[in-house]
């Protein structure tokens, strides 16, 4: 049976700490599905299929590298759910430091109990990527700031055109 992985979040934009948790997840799986949560109430500074298209180009060659099938797609719903409908028993998660513990905990909790079958694998970020959020990197961006050390250089040529185009 293929152990399949699910990793969730918005990826607006994809960071280097992604990019992390991606490197260490495709060493736990057969195929790793990277989903990108849409929701209605959110405005993301990156459409979905902008999203997608950075998801595809920095992910898809590191879990290649790996020996490791890829995927990305999107989900409206609850992550538990995207996981069962794409046969996840995986749910792949980064943790920067003890608040996304506290935070990330109670969601495997609530998770667990709703489908037992899902399994939460916490990732620890590297010291490098720790301090790096999209939200900062956005901030950051949007001043005119230089955001290549915490982004993939294809992101970094998505930004620029976001903010300059």
């Amino acid at each position: 049976m293929p152990r399949i992985a699910l990793y969730p979040g918005s990826f607006d934009p994809v960071t280097n700490g992604h990019l992390d948790v991606v490197k260490q997840a495709v060493v736990l799986c057969d195929r790793l599905v990277v989903a990108i949560g849409v929701h209605p109430g959110k405005k993301p500074l990156f459409s979905t299929d902008e999203r997608l298209a950075m998801v595809r180009a920095v992910f898809a060659p590191v879990a290649a590298k790996a020996g490791c099938a890829f995927d990305c797609t999107t989900y409206d719903n609850l992550t538990v759910v995207a996981a069962q409908k794409h046969g996840a028993t995986i749910m792949v998660r980064g943790l920067r430091d003890g608040t996304d513990l506290d935070f990330e905990m109670q969601i495997a909790g609530m998770n667990e109990a709703m489908a037992p079958d899902v399994h939460t694998v916490f990732v620890p970020a590297s010291a490098a990527v720790r301090p790096i959020t999209a939200t900062l990197v956005r901030q950051i961006a949007s001043m005119g700031g230089d955001v290549s050390a915490f982004v993939p250089k294809a992101v970094v040529a998505s930004l620029k055109t976001k903010f300059t185009g």
